[in-house]
């Protein structure tokens, strides 16, 4: 299926990225994460931080989580790397920018970015025009999920190696599949070789959010909703840890927001942390 879609990014890709930015911009020093490379991809106008979503003080709950959670998927394929895994799956690569980032570790992977096509060519023509180009060791796979192509089929058709371990991250897309595509995701992800991990961001339930956090997050998902991209599954945590062994993985763990915060927000004087709502899964085959 041929995919006419205007080649450009998914615009809460392009919201991640610049919020990424924003840390480094508005924020005090230490920076969790330093990442301007998607602010030089998606060269936005010189107003970019008018824009009602990058409010410096408004958005600051989400900016840490955007950045924290980077930082953690960062750390983590950084400690498989240093494992000897060799293959590092993004399912939903939108604008990340680890292989750019950090060329030091990329350079011991063969790295997987999975996202749709019309995406992967506008990234593709970016990072050719920056400079930074598009190593052999970097996969932009093209999977039109609209259509029904399979990610699996893909990824194999581009050099994934399913006989050897792998980490696969997937930030930012469990809340807009059905139960029943999370866990098709997490039995596939389950039959890849020991040594293998998955690292997986969910949404708790409202009810689960502290009282005084519920009607920013209503808000969040009601402009979701309106935008024709509802977020449709929210876990608790035992419930992810469930769904996880279920499909077959060997050990499961929730990360919460108080980890991350633990992690990289402790000594901060300036009160920047993340909001909570949004918390990991990380299992191993």
């Amino acid at each position: 299926m041929t995919d006419d879609r205007i080649e450009a990014p998914d615009p809460t890709a392009v919201r991640v990225a610049l919020w990424r930015a924003m840390h480094l911009q508005v924020d005090a020093q230490p920076h969790v994460l330093e990442d301007d490379v998607g602010l030089k991809l998606v060269a936005p106008d010189e107003n970019w931080r008018e824009r009602p979503d990058m409010h410096p003080e408004g958005t600051r709950g989400y900016r840490a989580s955007i950045v924290a959670r980077a930082r953690y998927v960062d750390d983590l394929a950084i400690e498989e790397a240093d494992r000897g895994v060799t293959q590092y799956v993004l399912l939903g690569g939108g604008l990340d920018t680890f292989a750019q980032r950090r060329p030091d570790v990329a350079s011991r992977l063969t790295i997987f970015e999975v996202d749709q096509p019309a995406a992967q060519r506008w990234k593709r023509r970016r990072l050719t025009e920056l400079g930074y180009g598009v190593p052999s060791s970097l996969r932009l796979v093209p999977v039109d999920f609209e259509a029904g192509e399979s990610w699996w089929d893909e990824l194999e058709a581009n050099g994934f190696d399913a006989g050897r371990p792998a980490f696969v991250s997937s930030t930012g897309v469990s809340m807009y599949l059905t139960h029943e595509a999370i866990m098709a995701m997490l039995r596939r992800i389950a039959g890849l070789p020991a040594g293998s991990t998955f690292a997986m961001t969910f949404l708790l339930p409202l009810e689960l959010l502290p009282p005084d956090e519920r009607p920013r997050h209503e808000a969040v998902y009601e402009r979701a909703r309106a935008a024709g991209t509802p977020f449709i599954s929210f876990f608790r945590p035992e419930e992810i840890v469930a769904f996880a062994r279920e499909a077959g993985f060997a050990e499961a763990r929730y990360v919460s927001t108080d980890d991350l915060t633990q992690r990289y927000f402790t000594g901060r004087t300036d009160g920047l942390r993340p909001a909570v709502g949004e918390a990991f899964l990380v299992a191993r085959t």
